[in-house]
């Protein structure tokens, strides 16, 4: 039997029972739809975080004090690291661009009648440049407000939207940061929730005031450093981990008191993490196709005894095994190819309406549309291979007296 001649053939059985050919493939419909949405979603996420990170700054390093404790236990972070570590490493270590030594909590800011709970962070004027952010009213807070301790404040959007009402100018008005008035000198331009830390939402001021007059400290939370681009990450690594022994007169052999994080490690962190999520989300919608094409399967065996004599009339004038065998494979690859590209557009389309209408960022991949399609094909063969193997099987002159 010419190969035309049976997908010709295999179409008209299919159209012949509709409804039952559409319910065979509304398995593989929803199985290919869901896991083109779900690896979407795994994407869009990924593709958020590395925004995110991207949008802190490149090429950062962050020093934080280590955990205090004795014998294993650990008690609490140690209050170790001073704005003179930051200086001194920028003196000491070749590679380093800027520091900027951070220190912050969360705190109640009022105006007048309105108040939030936002992130204030003190830090110096490298902090802008290093975290990439950008003034887009007004101005910074300078070098000679941080050496004066002068009580001025740059709001993200955020907060500004929180204290201000919408027809009132931000600029130049008082706020209170823990009871104590803060003028505001300019506002950040948005990047919008990274998910973890809304730098939108936060209000930064002049290191030496808010270790002062603030918070009242003496130590700063962290320090972050950005390096040359052409600096060799893990020599700087070294040698600010070796500065800062010295100067905290951490003996040899003794554990290190400092922690320090690169973006790489975060980015390989969240990478790993979204990893195992796309897969897990992956698998769950890829059970769907397994269930779609036992769907195909038993469906193929009803259809096998339906037409118990026509394979024997088949086989009678002619037809060899491999023709009943193709003949019947054929129709299952064709529900599961049509179901395929039926599946392939409602994912697309939901992936769409996901990423309009929920928080969750999606983003299609050509790559896991033909993941999703090729596995289809597979499962249309795989379980269509058994009733076709059992039709080309059939004896001739008992399916000719099949009732």
């Amino acid at each position: 039997m010419l190969f035309w001649m049976i997908i010709k053939v295999a179409l008209k059985s299919l159209a012949a029972n509709k409804l039952r050919s559409i319910l065979a493939m509304l398995g593989i419909i929803i199985g290919v739809g869901a896991v083109i949405a779900m690896l979407a979603i795994g994407a869009g996420a990924k593709q958020q975080i590395l925004s995110g990170i991207t949008a802190m700054g490149s090429n950062l390093l962050t020093v934080r004090p280590g955990q205090r404790g004795t014998m294993g236990v650990m008690s609490g972070t140690q209050q170790n690291l001073t704005v003179d570590d930051a200086q001194e490493l920028v003196k000491e270590v070749a590679g380093i661009r800027q520091v900027a030594p951070v220190v912050g909590s969360s705190a109640q800011v009022k105006h007048l009648n309105h108040n939030t709970r936002t992130s204030v962070t003190g830090t110096t004027v490298t902090y802008f440049p290093m975290r990439t952010f950008e003034v887009d009213k007004g101005q910074a807070f300078t070098e000679a407000d941080v050496d004066a301790h002068v009580r001025v404040a740059v709001i993200g959007p955020v907060t500004a939207a929180n204290l201000f009402d919408p027809a009132e100018n931000p600029i130049g008005q008082m706020i209170k940061v823990k009871g104590i008035n803060f003028r505001v000198v300019g506002i950040l331009k948005a990047k919008g929730d990274q998910g973890w830390f809304n730098p939108d939402d936060q209000v930064l001021i002049p290191l030496t005031t808010a270790m002062k007059q603030v918070f009242g400290l003496d130590y700063v939370r962290e320090i972050n450093i950005q390096i040359n681009d052409d600096a060799d990450l893990q020599k700087v690594q070294d040698s600010i981990l070796s500065v800062l022994r010295r100067r905290h007169r951490i003996q040899p052999g003794m554990p290190d008191d400092v922690n320090i994080r690169s973006q790489a490690e975060f980015l390989a962190m969240f990478t790993e993490s979204n990893r195992v999520f796309t897969i897990l989300l992956g698998s769950i919608a890829g059970i769907s196709l397994l269930v779609g094409g036992i769907g195909i399967m038993n469906i193929m065996l009803v259809s096998v005894t339906e037409r118990t004599r026509e394979i024997g009339i088949r086989k009678a004038i002619g037809a060899k095994d491999r023709d009943i065998l193709r003949q019947f494979l054929i129709e299952a690859i064709i529900m599961s190819g049509v179901g395929g590209v039926l599946g392939a557009a409602l994912g697309v389309g939901s992936a769409d309406v996901i990423g309009r209408l929920s928080p969750f960022a999606t983003l299609i991949q050509p790559n896991s549309i033909i993941l999703a399609m090729t596995f289809s094909a597979a499962v249309g063969v795989f379980f269509g291979y058994y009733p076709a193997r059992r039709a080309a099987a059939l004896d001739p002159i008992e399916s000719l007296r099949y009732e």
